[in-house]
């Protein structure tokens, strides 16, 4: 078994043509260019899936490989995960070959040998180099080529940095320095998902609402920030690639996630203080400039050095836990408490703050100059109430998102009696009142 650790680019034709230049500011060797198949196998009820794995047959000049991909950890563009590789003879897969103990417990091998068929295929051309930066070694390879799922192809223009031996701040730190080249974004997808995605038959994505965030049983309030902002980063990553296929209304789905990010900053800012994040804060308030420009282009935005160190910055802070070093003990200890607890707190302060901006309203104006504080707070609501009923929530919430609506309606006689009616509700968090 080795742990693979990597950052993936995806790259449009002017970076790609830039790499060989820009690698050249590094001590490096090169590779000739190789032809790479890939064959990509799963069950009908897709059991590898739920399992998180990814399994396939590599074929490159008469020689293969059997490669099982096991669930890792994906921040941003930066790939952990553990993988299994073995030598065949032949393209002929044969589960067997792998250490027993990679499948759950009770896997009947035989029985799932027997059913797995190829799902689809990816067939590139990959050009590598190995680079020295700092005290490490990082394989550089630019994959050119196709994903195919029976007749649907999807282009295929990645770079992809995997740590050789060294450090993973310095993996970090190179992707920052080739991220300074426009015509770059973070690859979170691997090419696997793009697979299964055409073998699915390519269902159109669309524009989403910010979802609510669900921590897992006794999360810590430090799991919990870690989490919104990972939530955050997901939908950031997911709205970008929308908005580059033409997705117009997906810009406002980045400008969401930005925003959550901020929130999130701002809950935990008794704990995190402002200057560990402070660096942070200003990459992403330069790139939310950009986007809400009335010129804003989604291949200039998204592309562009400022969002995409954005990102790389942002991941750097998660997997390291930069904020630790800014924290004292007293903060590291309520960091270490309950983050349901934590909730609890911070949405009777949510309430109190609605509660004292709406309560004495009198017009349509006055309620559209607190509309901007009314979107914060409902997105902030996301952030903390995904340990309670959903259906308690949701009633709720439905009375602000009316106000909301009719404040955008221009309607006044609605948004008036909405304003009061979405004060009344009683609180659905522990120990909350208004």
């Amino acid at each position: 078994m080795t742990v693979e650790i990597e950052v993936k680019f995806i790259a449009n034709a002017t970076a790609a043509a830039a790499l060989p230049d820009l690698l050249s500011r590094w001590p490096h060797q090169t590779c000739p260019p190789q032809a790479l198949s890939n064959i990509y196998y799963e069950t009908a009820d897709k059991q590898l899936r739920r399992w998180d794995m990814g399994l396939r047959i590599r074929g490159w000049d008469q020689q293969y490989e059997m490669t099982l991909k096991t669930a890792g950890d994906t921040v941003g563009g930066l790939h952990q995960r553990a993988e299994y590789n073995v030598s065949l003879s032949a393209p002929a897969l044969d589960v067997a070959l792998l250490p027993a103990d990679v499948w759950p417990s009770g896997t009947d091998v035989s029985a799932l040998q027997q059913a797995l068929t190829p799902l689809f295929s990816t067939h590139f051309t990959r050009e590598k180099w190995l680079v020295t930066y700092r005290d490490s070694q990082i394989e550089v390879a630019f994959d050119r080529g196709e994903v195919a799922a029976g007749e649907r192809r999807e282009p295929l223009s990645e770079i992809e940095l995997e740590l050789k031996s060294g450090q993973r701040d310095a993996l970090l730190a190179f992707a920052a320095e080739l991220a300074a080249q426009p015509g770059l974004r973070l690859g979170s997808e691997s090419k696997a998902a793009r697979g299964y995605w055409l073998a699915q038959g390519a269902p159109r994505r669309e524009s989403r609402p910010f979802p609510t965030l669900l921590p897992a049983a006794k999360s810590t309030v430090e799991e919990g920030m870690r989490d919104a902002l990972l939530l955050a980063l997901s939908h950031w990553q997911y709205h970008e690639a929308l908005w580059l296929q033409g997705e117009a209304a997906a810009r406002d789905g980045v400008i969401a996630a930005l925003e959550a990010m901020r929130q999130t900053f701002t809950l935990c800012g008794a704990l995190v203080p402002r200057k560990a994040n402070a660096r942070l804060r200003e990459a992403l308030s330069e790139l939310e400039t950009r986007l809400t420009a009335p010129d804003a282009t989604a291949e200039a935005t998204v592309c562009s050095p400022v969002s995409v160190q954005a990102q790389l910055a942002l991941t750097h802070w998660l997997v390291s836990a930069s904020w630790r070093d800014y924290c004292d003990e007293k903060a590291r200890t309520r960091l270490a408490g309950s983050w349901k607890r934590f909730a609890d707190i911070m949405l009777g302060r949510l309430a109190a703050d609605l509660k004292e901006a709406f309560q004495r309203v009198p017009t349509l104006a006055a309620l559209r100059d607190k509309q901007p504080r009314l979107t914060r707070q409902l997105l902030t609501l996301r952030l903390l109430a995904g340990a309670y009923p959903p259906a308690a929530v949701a009633g709720w919430l439905e009375p602000w998102q009316q106000l909301a609506q009719a404040i955008s309606d221009g309607d006044e006689p609605m948004a008036l009696y909405t304003s009061q009616q979405a004060l009344k509700q009683a609180a659905f968090w522990k120990n909350g009142s208004h």
